[in-house]
């Protein structure tokens, strides 16, 4: 299937590991020019160096989304380098926690208002052209009460929601917006792999969880978001997809 993503300007936010950096590595292979981010300069720079092999034009540089100027000025300076914006993806999380304010704030800063600030950033670009894509990351703990009351559920269950809205009124502008949830997917130095070494009984609960007996890889989830991302999925939007290998027990009438 030719996914129509040759040429076109894709801005990435938390993408020098896990599903963000797989995301990235399948635009590049699909001829996309990219522009990317992470807290970690080192990383950043690690990603540019990898992903820039496919022959495409790769930049980045560090930010942090809590800095809300900063974070501003570099969705300009991404927006700039690039000379457009087609596709547009944050998967910037503050992760998981329950039993402090800090979790709560953090939770709010980084997973809600850094998705909302990034589209904020790019809309305008998107409108003026008259066309683009924005994929948001949820989580299956948005679906199905999961680990005690945690921010991290809370928050990125209004990120579904902002989507939907997102889509209602800018499909004018030929803008697409979707939601993908991801289950638990492992990845050496990612939070499942840290909580197989800590929380081995929790771990192993989750993993019985699975139809499969496994958890997910985050190239399984990554085709998925370039699938909703690109011209192939042309007529998704406001869908909210689930990519859990079976992990969640509801039923979607």
């Amino acid at each position: 299937m030719d996914l129509g993503l040759q040429g076109k300007k894709a801005i990435l936010v938390g993408a020098a590991r896990g599903i963000g950096y797989s995301v990235a590595e399948i635009l590049a292979r699909e001829g996309c020019d990219i522009a990317l981010t992470a807290r970690s300069e080192d990383s950043v720079k690690d990603a540019v160096a990898e992903l820039s092999k496919y022959g495409t034009n790769v930049v980045g540089k560090p930010v942090n989304a809590k800095n809300a100027d900063e974070y501003k000025a570099w969705f300009e300076w991404a927006i700039d380098a690039l000379d457009g914006v087609d596709v547009m993806i944050p998967f910037t999380s503050a992760g998981g926690g329950m039993g402090s304010e800090k979790y709560w704030y953090n939770a709010f800063e980084v997973d809600l208002m850094g998705a909302v600030r990034a589209v904020e950033a790019v809309i305008p670009k998107m409108e003026e052209q008259q066309r683009g894509s924005i994929v948001l990351i949820g989580t299956t703990s948005v679906l199905e009460a999961m680990g005690g009351p945690q921010a991290y559920n809370a928050l990125k269950a209004s990120i579904v929601t902002y989507g939907k809205q997102l889509a209602l009124f800018h499909g004018k502008h030929n803008i697409r917006v979707n939601v993908v949830s991801p289950g638990p997917i492992e990845f050496a130095g990612g939070n499942w792999d840290m909580i197989k070494g800590t929380m081995e009984k929790f771990y192993n609960a989750q993993l019985r969880q699975q139809p499969s007996g496994r958890l997910g890889k985050p190239e399984e989830v990554a085709r998925a978001i370039t699938f909703l991302a690109s011209d192939a999925a042309s007529w998704c939007n406001g869908s909210h997809l689930v990519v859990d290998g079976g992990y969640t027990n509801r039923t979607h009438f």
